[in-house]
């Protein structure tokens, strides 16, 4: 006997990948992108046709927000049709890119330093619109952890990464120090070290020249005796060691600790933990230097850092 169907269409559900997805087809600015791109973007006078700049910008930005390499990604060209339609690579298509296409494109971008100019783009775009602006820039910091092992081909570790102590614990890897817009939360400026360098060294590097104000945490004292971050006016968290010893019941140290926690408040509420960290995975650059990471960040990434992974 044949089982009788509910008359539910299961394809026709929205997930939640593809609802991100239309999303990002929405406000990601993709032609001022590939106007960034197309003066670098070789030509092929003979051969097959290279695949076009909008195709590879795409599949590039599907790689970060959804943490794929390389190989994975070509993988999931194959394996998933909404990764293709994302991609403009419609069912006509006889040819994919490969691996070695999709690692060729990125290093272009990092070639010539595109990201950037591709963040700068976007963030005059927001501001136009009137969704970032400009007034204050709340600063952190967040480490990324790099395989510590020998156990390898070169038989070393990376030389690019450093150790660092936090707490009790000591970390190998390399360290993403971010800014971010304190009226929208959107990221604005990304830069990338070894695990060892200071927070604070990298304050100036976060701002953007008009803010008014800057928020960051203990890590930043002493930032506002630095020429490169002068300008805003500093609003950085106390030591915790010295917070502890704060007296609630003396009047003047309980009106301070309201204003420690009124700092923490203001700062968490655009710059919490978990989205960071989550940030700080899609913009781990295979080299630890500012123009990777600022290369792994995107807007697009920025603009995705609220929602999980679909």
């Amino acid at each position: 006997m044949k089982q009788l169907g509910l008359g539910l269409n299961l394809s026709t559900k929205r997930t939640r990948k593809r609802e991100f997805l239309d999303e990002m087809e929405r406000v990601v600015p993709w032609a001022a992108l590939v106007q960034v791109v197309e003066p670098h973007y070789p030509k092929a006078k003979t051969g097959r046709p290279p695949f076009g700049i909008e195709t590879m910008l795409r599949i590039h930005y599907l790689q970060q927000w959804f943490a794929l390499s390389d190989p994975a990604m070509e993988e999931a060209l194959h394996d998933m049709p909404i990764f293709r339609e994302f991609a403009k690579l419609g069912d006509g298509v006889t040819r994919l890119p490969d691996e070695t296409t999709i690692l060729r494109f990125r290093h272009l971008l990092e070639k010539h330093d595109l990201a950037t100019d591709m963040l700068r783009v976007v963030n005059d775009i927001l501001q136009a619109k009137g969704l970032m602006m400009k007034k204050g820039t709340v600063v952190d910091a967040t480490l990324i952890a790099a395989p510590s092992s020998t156990k390898n081909t070169e038989g070393e570790r990376d030389p690019e990464m450093k150790q660092a102590k936090k707490g009790n614990q000591w970390y190998f890897g390399m360290k993403a120090h971010i800014g971010v817009d304190a009226h929208s939360g959107l990221v604005h400026s990304v830069a990338g070290t070894a695990a060892s360098v200071n927070d604070v060294t990298q304050a100036g590097a976060l701002l953007h020249g008009e803010e008014e104000a800057a928020f960051g945490d203990a890590g930043y004292q002493g930032v506002h005796k630095r020429p490169e971050a002068a300008g805003p006016a500093w609003h950085v968290a106390m030591r915790p060691g010295l917070r502890r010893k704060l007296n609630p019941f003396i009047e003047p140290q309980f009106i301070t600790e309201q204003i420690e926690r009124a700092k923490v408040s203001a700062r968490r509420s655009h710059l919490d933990a978990a989205p960071l960290r989550k940030l700080a995975k899609r913009v781990r650059p295979l080299a630890s230097s500012d123009a990777g990471a600022t290369r792994r960040s995107g807007w697009p990434a920025a603009s995705a850092v609220a929602p999980e992974r679909p």
